[in-house]
């Protein structure tokens, strides 16, 4: 055989290969681990909109990814041993919400790209390097915004206008708690209230927190936004109930619970935006050079029933500036 018909029947093979290889390519099915602060059940209306980012990007689950699911049921302790079988799924890319998870995986691997959802300040918790160049594997959407606690309780005031001492939960082992505290006893300086900072770590916290706080006798009740609380929405508002205490909540969960009002990023959105973060790593891209997304749109959604359980009045210009009134 002449050499010149031998490269000849080599091309025409390449040539033949090519869509085969080209086809084996675009049908890999990649694996993605989705690490849950919740249950399926409470987290239904994030994933959701995750799941609906994906296809609207063209992936199909069956068929070119395979999503791996791990619940955390309200229980960081449990972040290490869900990750670790993540990890061992070999997955692509893991997706989380909140600044504990992130953390968590973060600790975990430095391997596997990360997509952050809604958490805190990923700079000064060392998430991140940098908003506009990450570094490291981890990069995603961020729910930080200035004076976020101080919007809320200018919101309490509206609503009971003798405010002047108000009750926060918050999560000890949350790192970013330690910025929203100093923000919420800023805000309380300027408006002159005396202001309770109560730490719930686990489920068996609660409890003892809700005595402490009612044995202080506050005028209302904000709650940090933590997926522990979000876990926990019934018992919240519940507390609040029972103890008549208006309350601002960081999740429309626990209005839609039967809480007064919550104020903060839609969250369902966010994690329809993460499908996109996915995508872009999925084909290549790396998370170190992908900024970090910071919210634009802060939702007020009140509960007018709720209100009137609480024996308060909610303004008629609160109302006209609610972006959804729950009834």
């Amino acid at each position: 055989m002449t050499m010149r018909r031998r490269v000849l029947i080599a091309l025409a093979a390449g040539a033949l290969a090519a869509p085969f290889a080209l086809r084996a390519q675009q049908q890999r099915t990649y694996r993605i681990g989705f690490l849950g602060n919740s249950t399926a059940a409470f987290e239904a209306n994030l994933v959701g909109p995750f799941r609906e980012g994906l296809r609207e990007l063209g992936y199909v689950e069956g068929r070119n990814i395979i999503i791996e699911y791990r619940w955390a049921e309200g229980k960081y302790e449990r972040f290490p041993e869900l990750i670790a079988e993540l990890v061992a799924r070999k997955v692509d890319v893991i997706v989380t919400a909140g600044t504990p998870a992130a953390l968590a995986v973060q600790r975990a691997t430095a391997t596997i790209p990360l997509v952050m959802v809604a958490v805190g300040d990923p700079v000064s918790t060392g998430l991140v390097a940098s908003l506009a160049r990450p570094g490291g594997n981890s990069t995603g959407l961020t729910s930080i915004a200035p004076d976020l606690e101080g919007k809320r309780l200018e919101l309490l005031r509206e609503v009971v206008p003798k405010l002047s001492r108000v009750s926060f939960l918050l999560n000890p082992d949350n790192a970013f708690h330690v910025g929203s505290e100093k923000q919420a006893r800023a805000a309380a300086q300027v408006l002159h209230l005396d202001v309770q900072f109560v730490g719930v770590r686990m489920d068996s916290d609660f409890d003892h927190a809700f005595n402490t706080i009612a044995r202080e006798r506050p005028d209302a009740f904000i709650v940090f936004a933590d997926r522990v609380f979000l876990h926990n929405r019934g018992r919240i508002v519940d507390f609040a109930a029972r103890n008549r205490l208006p309350a601002v909540y960081p999740y429309r969960e626990l209005v839609e619970a039967g809480g007064l009002m919550s104020f903060g990023p839609n969250y369902a959105e966010m994690h329809r935006r993460a499908a996109t973060y996915v995508d872009k790593i999925l084909k290549g891209a790396k998370p170190a050079d992908l900024p970090v997304e910071q919210p634009t749109k802060f939702e007020l959604i009140i509960n007018p029933k709720s209100a009137k359980a609480l024996g308060v009045t909610i303004p008629q210009a609160l109302l006209l500036r609610a972006d959804e009134i729950i009834q």
